[in-house]
């Protein structure tokens, strides 16, 4: 029988909620001790994906640097409210310079 995995978002009020009209598992989260906690809990259980506003995960590198290379949970950075800090982008950069050797962006 097939594991069937769920997808969360977590950020501040305003940039999660819209995603519970698509189904989608909602943490409006602020803190970053808070998130710390959340993620981790997450990561125990059947949640596969993880998208996490850039103002919350720029308080965190920690935890984004634990899970890079997990398979579980995938965490996606994604522009909250105020608009995107090219975080989300660095990152991408990074894995990509990982996997092949040199910068190709």
């Amino acid at each position: 029988m097939a594991t069937t995995y769920r997808i969360a978002v977590m950020g501040d009020w305003e940039s999660v909620m819209g995603f519970r009209a698509l189904g989608l598992d909602t943490y409006p989260i602020s803190e970053p001790e808070e998130a710390r906690k959340k993620i981790h809990e997450l990561a125990k259980t059947d949640c596969a994906v993880l998208y996490l506003t850039e103002q919350l995960a720029a308080k965190i590198p920690d935890v984004l640097d634990r899970y890079k290379d997990e398979l579980r949970p995938a965490i996606i950075l994604i522009p909250g409210r105020g608009g995107s800090l090219g975080i989300g982008r660095n990152n991408i950069q990074n894995s990509i310079e990982r996997a092949v050797g040199a910068d190709i962006l």
